[in-house]
């Protein structure tokens, strides 16, 4: 497996990102952000990346910061440069990851913690292993959260649960996950693969631009009231009324036929 810190395998429409630090839980040092964040924009612009997954190497999804590397920044003085990096790099992170106009599916395959639990929150569908976990870690190094915890976790789960949460970090086991909203499904360790990859697969299949109409809709509705939610709405179906994704599902209905789509 290559050195990179961040794998990108685009195959049949599916843009599979990797964290691939596994000898240090795949944790985020400065190199990683910077490739990560180029990844992700990358993805998120290529009409041949029709879906996207983000995982981690190893038996860890994303543990944060690296904790090793901010030590010797802290100790060496550099401190601007450690709190820049929310604004240089996780906040433009999530933001393209959370933006991006196509389906998004977070494959947990080990400790989601810190910042990897919130990348993860930021993705529509967390698909997790039964032995992986989420621990919104910030507390226990006396920092604030970031990569968008404050927004998507209250969705998940409300804003009391939110709150005790970061204000009480544990390990939340993949059972409880599930029952909270953390984790869309959870699956046997060894099942996890082939279960994202039929997923991605059948998203990869869909109507993309309708995909990403939807997540935009969805996101937009989080933030405004009832008029402003369905003025988007509105415009979202004016632009997917003119796909050829929806021509073609139009007459294979009527045709009593399966639509086959291309995502334009």
């Amino acid at each position: 497996m290559t050195d990179s810190p961040v794998l990108l395998d685009l195959t049949d429409g599916v843009a599979t990102i990797t964290l691939n630090r596994p000898d240090a839980m795949n944790s985020l040092d400065v190199a990683t952000k910077e490739l990560l964040l180029e990844t992700v924009t990358t993805v998120a612009a290529d009409p041949a990346a029709r879906v996207v997954v983000l995982t981690g190497s190893g038996r860890s999804f994303c543990t944060g910061q690296d904790l090793k590397e901010h030590i010797r920044l802290l100790e060496n003085g550099g401190s601007d440069e450690l709190f820049t990096t929310v604004e240089r790099h996780y906040n433009p992170i999530v933001t393209a990851l959370a933006g991006m106009e196509k389906p998004v599916i977070a494959k947990v395959n080990g400790v989601a913690a810190g910042a990897g639990a919130s990348l993860s929150f930021a993705c529509d569908l967390r698909i997790v292993a039964d032995t992986a976990g989420f621990n919104l870690a910030f507390a226990n190094v006396a920092l604030s959260c970031d990569t968008g915890a404050s927004y998507h976790l209250p969705l998940l789960v409300g804003r009391a649960k939110a709150m005790e949460l970061l204000y009480f970090p544990r390990t939340v086991g993949a059972d409880e996950a599930l029952t909270l909203g953390l984790a869309t499904q959870v699956v046997p360790g060894d099942e996890l693969d082939a279960v994202v990859a039929d997923l991605a697969g059948r998203l990869a299949a869909g109507p993309t631009v309708a995909f990403g109409a939807m997540r935009r809709s969805v996101n937009h509705a989080a933030g405004v009231g009832l008029a402003e939610a369905i003025e988007l709405e509105s415009a979202m179906m004016t632009k997917t009324g003119a796909t050829a994704d929806h021509r073609a599902a139009v007459a294979a209905f009527v045709a009593k036929q399966k639509p086959v789509f291309e995502g334009r």
